[in-house]
């Protein structure tokens, strides 16, 4: 049975074929598009996961888009009811798209088939589309490819059609959700909230109010519970709707909050201060203590030892680290795609498994059921010579063993390595495919990386990879993590104590502190988001750290995704070779062939990449 999956129309559109229960391919458009968060109809995606698994429309049993609009909109028109006049601006910009596309979205699915036949030259879809609810294809694409036979399901993010936070269980091919929070009471709302209040991008600067944290102090955390969050003990909360404006206005936060917390926003692009530093730790420690008390709550309700997890929210490594740490549930399983990409997966395995009568076969979901997060279009060895060779592009074409050796002494002697391998990574994270790469023990690479690779904030952390054999010889952590979402200490016996010039420091002051033996991925609170890098579904990945730790001693590497900031993750040899010549790396290895920066010739005709890409 062939079910194909869509996201779309909201943020980070998608697609993913499910063929007999398997993932084979799954993709974001936005990597085909280059368009950050591209939202439209994933025709690209659509394409390419045809193409990987030799299908036409025709050949499929299945479409189902991953959630219901008519709900979505009756929570919409009741939102503004609720509200009026208030928000009148807000209805009226939104009224238009939703009365030409998104209420008759089926029939804009079919004419977006249509092209997609037309393009690739095969009948268009011509069956019925299903519709599973939002909080569904989530729960869905975090039960079906973990490697639990039953386990507890959560889902967290901003908004659905009504469902903020849900929870169910999950057995053998059956998924059930036994309860929700509706908007407009949502933890993830809550965040953004924060990170446009912090002058940070709502739906993708998230993760930077998270990184920003640990330099500030939760001075605010009384403030948050007391006047925003009622947060029970249960793990239930209601927000208090007199400071936000998300539900009627064109903006997150309204007046009375910004006087609770000192004045405006934060400008994008404006100096940090001390005030966001304390926001962001104050939020993320609220955050933590909420997803503690959910999930004490789900552990209680379904009595289930391990615990699946998808939504925005689910992406906050930091608390999925305090989650693990606690040991509210043995184990967690978190879908790598866990926003609204992933619905794309979990709304075709709704399908396959609940629609379809689709069998789940728990032996072929090991070590889980996302090959490593490598469903994307993977470029042969001769595409890769084909287009280097047709630029003009110098470059060496070396054995395997030659090709790790020189990398791996590439990077032991401080190089940035742009680094592109097999089938690209879906979901947010590069995991050792589309990644850049540098030496986690270099005291100097945190911030190279930052300011001349990825031209961002310099206060971003990086994640290490690590051989997943050695994990627990660097880190607090006890089992596999490899999807870089979870947040483990670093072992004592890596760290280096503060001096007392380090206790004088604050804020951003304390960023280029060596704080352990690996300073490029330790945090300041000796954090790290871990990625575990695994011989089974990585071999050639694991290989290069292999190789590194047999120069070096040091199993670990740096590894960030392959784009500068507000670029996607680069898909194909162009992509990477023209992000390489626009940053300051020093070598890019696609496949065999090994570029070196000082023998390439310069970009003709290139534009800037700041007005190409839109900053996040």
């Amino acid at each position: 049975m062939r079910v194909l999956g869509i996201s779309a129309f909201y943020h980070d559109s998608a697609a993913a074929l499910v063929v007999d229960g398997r993932i084979v391919a799954a993709a974001q458009e936005e990597r085909f598009s280059r368009k950050k968060h591209d939202a439209r109809f994933p025709r690209q995606a659509v394409a390419y996961c045809l193409k990987e698994a030799g299908v036409k429309l025709s050949d499929l049993a299945r479409v189902a888009f991953y959630d219901k609009p008519l709900l979505k909109f009756e929570r919409l028109l009741e939102t503004y009811l609720s509200f009026a006049p208030r928000g009148w601006r807000s209805f009226v910009a939104a009224m238009p798209v939703w009365l030409k596309e998104k209420l008759f979205l089926e029939k804009l699915l079919r004419t977006e088939f249509g092209k997609v036949a037309q393009a690739i030259g095969c009948k268009p879809w011509s069956g019925p589309f299903l519709f599973p609810e939002h909080h569904f294809s989530h729960a869905a694409s975090a039960f079906f490819p973990s490697p639990f036979q039953e386990a507890a399901v959560l889902t967290m993010d901003g908004v659905g059609e009504w469902a903020t936070t849900s929870f169910g269980t999950g057995s053998g091919d059956t998924l059930t959700l036994q309860g929700e929070i509706r908007f407009p009471h949502s933890l993830g709302l809550l965040y953004s909230a924060f990170t446009y209040f912090t002058g940070f991008k709502v739906n993708s600067g998230e993760y930077k109010v998270m990184g920003l944290a640990p330099y500030g102090e939760p001075k605010y955390v009384d403030v948050i519970l007391t006047d925003l969050i009622d947060l029970k003990e249960d793990g239930s909360f209601r927000l208090n709707m007199e400071y936000f404006d998300y539900c009627t206005g064109l903006r997150m936060t309204n007046e009375r909050f910004h006087r609770l917390f000192g004045g405006e926003p934060r400008k994008p692009e404006a100096e940090l201060t001390q005030r966001e530093m304390d926001l962001a730790r104050s939020i993320q420690e609220v955050t933590d203590l909420a997803v503690l008390r959910i999930g004490r709550h789900v552990r209680k309700q379904t009595g289930m030892r391990n615990l699946c997890m998808a939504g925005g929210v689910a992406l906050n490594c930091v608390a999925n680290g305090r989650l693990l740490r606690e040991r509210v549930f043995d184990h967690l399983w978190i879908q790598p795609a866990a926003g609204d990409a992933g619905g794309a997966v979990g709304s075709a395995l709704a399908a396959y498994h609940i629609h379809g009568g689709g069998k789940r076969i728990l032996a072929e979901l090991q070590p889980d059921g996302m090959a490593g997060s490598y469903l994307g279009p993977a470029y042969s060895q001769e595409d890769i010579e084909r287009f280097l060779s047709s630029r003009g592009y110098p470059f060496d074409t070396l054995p395997d063993r030659a090709l790790l050796d020189t990398t791996a002494d590439l990077l032991a002697k401080e190089a940035v390595v742009g680094w592109f391998q097999g089938r690209m990574e879906f979901g947010p994270r590069a995991l050792g495919n589309r990644s850049i790469l540098g030496d986690a023990r270099s005291p100097k690479m945190q911030s190279v990386m930052n300011l001349k690779i990825k031209f961002r904030e310099s206060f971003r952390p990086f994640a290490p990879a690590v051989l997943e054999e050695r994990v627990g010889d660097y880190f607090e952590l006890a089992e596999p993590s490899p999807y870089m979402l979870l947040v483990a200490p670093v072992r004592e016996s890596h760290r280096r104590p503060p001096t007392e010039e380090d206790r004088r420091l604050f804020g951003i002051q304390r960023l280029n502190r060596p704080r352990s033996d690996i300073p490029a991925v330790t945090h300041l609170d000796y954090s790290a988001r871990i990625q575990t890098v695994s011989q089974e579904t990585n071999p050639r990945f694991h290989a290069l750290l292999k190789a590194f730790e047999a120069r070096t001693g040091s199993g670990v590497l740096v590894n960030t995704s392959f784009n500068v900031r507000g670029e996607p993750i680069v898909c194909s040899p162009e992509d990477a070779h023209r992000c390489f010549m626009r940053t300051e790396m020093d070598a890019l290895v696609m496949g065999n062939c090994l570029l070196r920066k000082e023998a390439q010739p310069p970009l003709t005709a290139d534009s800037d990449w700041r007005s190409e890409f839109q900053l996040d």
